[in-house]
């Protein structure tokens, strides 16, 4: 169980760091490039998706992982468990869709919700970005 709450809190650390430095990144780029506003926004969206992207694969490594580790856990689904399985899994989580065709049992219980929140709050953050860019960038161009 302390394996489990170590890698939750790692990663919720880095999937912030990750979002941080993405929207960062792009605070920096988007003033500079010379292309219209629309296309500033479907930068934004490609690369916010590309983060979140990310973010459920480590998510999805770290369930793999700690699945292996014996009385961790487990996903139970009607196949066997494979990585597409955990990825699967990380962005239904991510996305809190919840399906719930594939269920976590034990100490990784924890790493899913924790996963969820996660998700929640970046997607969050996302939008909020999304939203100040557009308004940012539509004023500055008169549109």
């Amino acid at each position: 169980m302390l394996l489990v709450i170590a890698v939750c809190l790692g990663l919720l650390a880095t999937t912030t760091l990750i979002h941080y430095e993405v929207l960062r990144g792009l605070s920096v780029v988007l003033p500079r490039v010379r292309i219209q506003p629309r296309a500033k926004l479907i930068l934004v969206i490609i690369t916010t998706f590309v983060a979140h992207v990310v973010e459920i694969l480590l998510y999805a490594v770290a369930l793999y992982s700690l699945i292996h580790q014996p009385g961790l856990g487990s996903l139970q689904e009607a196949e066997s468990f494979s990585m597409a399985t955990s990825l699967y899994f990380s962005a239904e989580t991510y996305t809190s869709l919840g399906y719930g065709d594939v269920v976590p049992t034990g100490a990784v219980r924890l790493l899913a919700g924790a996963e969820a929140l996660n998700g929640l709050l970046l997607i969050g953050w996302s939008a909020s970005y999304t939203y100040i860019a557009m308004e940012r960038f539509w004023k500055g161009e008169g549109q």
